[in-house]
């Protein structure tokens, strides 16, 4: 059969290379019982290609059946495919012949086989190799003569590498590997495409068919068209029937196909309080928007963290400042309000002052040396020894039991009650081991 004669029959619509020569493979090895392995993107027409080979065959006149691996879950997966046995788990009310049995003689084409779970990939091997299977819940051994057709819009040899798909059962069933081409490597198809589509819908809903002009034309070949031919289709359906004008141009078109300007916008940054915060387009896609959520948690603990060390700076201060007495203030912890209820700025030196530096913080006990605040300004050899009866770690440890006390346990209370995030106070309770 010559290659117009397949594509009348079956529909196919194109003059590509790249599809003939897969058509071409197609009809070679449709007459033998070799495995095939159908490959291309979603939306390209690999189940077309599995009917071609089937219809082509000599088992056209057995059964055929279409499987979507991914739609079945995986614990019934092995069911579907090989049957069980009455009571081999809990809902096998029956004894149930799988697809291997029942399509015996014909073809089963095994779509998205990169879903399928590593055990039953073993299980499948066999099939292929032997022509036996299993039924679930049973030890007998069956027999079975099916072709397999399989198709994947995933890499399986990187999935190889990772562990998810077996080695053995790739090679076995990429005997005769068949490419089929993306849209938009087959640009000059995707006019004629179109006007079979918006065809078929004007005889559907009973209305004249929609024409494009040049600029819409030049606008459908140079689209990505991630979806293939079958967002092509739908897009069809949808100018077939919202389209006000029987000629469409470019800027109607437009309306009807998704920004790509949008899916490809980068965030804009703005700043908030010195930090870098990314800002998306509503038009972003679903993967920048599972992007953005990890970037804005980030960006929140960036935040978080920032006013931590706020916050320990200002304690730390003013512990040292006003000889470690300063009395927890019940704030929100998200007000840019100082912490400490007793934190006055008039008691700071006339002379320019910046944050303190203050020596041995590390390891500081009960009788440690006291605490050495240099100023920064005119007098830069000038000293404040503070004596401190407490170290700022036991200080702290207290401040965190009392509030826990106070408020039975209650972390975002007591919290709230030494003006710290929620998620500092458990930091600091496990730092502690402070038993709530």
């Amino acid at each position: 059969m010559d290659l117009q004669s397949i594509k009348n029959r079956f529909g196919i619509i194109g003059n590509d290379p790249q599809l003939n020569y897969a058509l071409q493979v197609a009809e070679q090895v449709a007459n033998t019982d070799l495995s095939v392995l159908i490959f291309g993107e979603s939306g390209v027409g690999k189940e077309v290609f599995s009917q071609i080979i089937h219809n082509l065959s000599s088992r056209r006149h057995n059964p055929f059946i279409a499987v979507n691996c991914g739609a079945i879950p995986e614990g019934t997966i092995d069911s579907e495919l090989f049957g069980h046995e009455k009571g081999s788990f809990t809902s096998a009310s029956d004894q149930r012949k799988g697809y291997f049995e029942t399509v015996s003689g014909g073809t089963i084409f095994l779509d998205e086989i990169g879903e399928m779970p590593i055990g039953t990939q073993a299980r499948l091997l066999r099939v292929l190799e032997t022509g036996e299977f299993i039924r679930v819940g049973s030890s007998k051994v069956l027999k079975t003569n099916v072709r397999v057709i399989a198709a994947t819009n995933k890499d399986l040899l990187t999935l190889t590498q990772q562990g998810k798909f077996r080695e053995d059962l790739y090679y076995r069933l990429n005997t005769v590997p068949i490419r089929v081409p993306a849209l938009r490597e087959r640009k000059e198809d995707i006019p004629m495409l179109f006007r079979k589509f918006v065809g078929d819908f004007s005889e559907k809903y009973k209305s004249l068919p929609v024409q494009l002009d040049e600029s819409a034309r030049q606008l459908l070949m140079t689209y990505g068209w991630p979806g293939n031919v079958r967002e092509l289709k739908n897009i069809a359906e949808q100018i077939s029937v919202l389209a006000k004008d029987r000629t469409v141009n470019a800027n109607q078109l437009s309306q009807f196909l998704p920004n790509k300007e949008m899916q490809n916008r980068m965030p804009a940054i703005s700043h908030q309080n010195g930090m870098p915060v990314p800002s998306f387009a509503s038009g972003s896609s679903s993967e920048q928007g599972s992007s953005t959520t990890e970037r804005e948690i980030l960006y929140k603990l960036f935040f978080d963290l920032k006013k931590d060390m706020n916050d320990l700076k200002k304690m730390m201060f003013e512990l040292a400042h006003q000889g470690g007495n300063f009395t927890p203030a019940t704030h929100n912890p998200y007000s840019a309000e100082p912490i400490l209820s007793n934190f006055e700025p008039a008691a700071i030196p006339d002379n320019t002052f910046n944050t303190p530096s203050i020596t041995n913080y590390q390891g500081a006990e009960k009788k440690s040396n006291p605490y050495v605040i240099h100023h920064s300004g005119n007098d830069l050899n000038h000293h404040e020894e503070v004596e401190e009866s407490l170290s700022l770690i036991d200080r702290e440890k207290e401040f965190i039991i009392k509030a826990l006390q106070k408020h039975k346990g209650k972390r975002k209370d007591a919290a709230q009650e030494l003006g710290i995030s929620e998620r500092t106070l458990y930091r600091k309770i496990k730092e502690y081991d402070i038993e709530e």
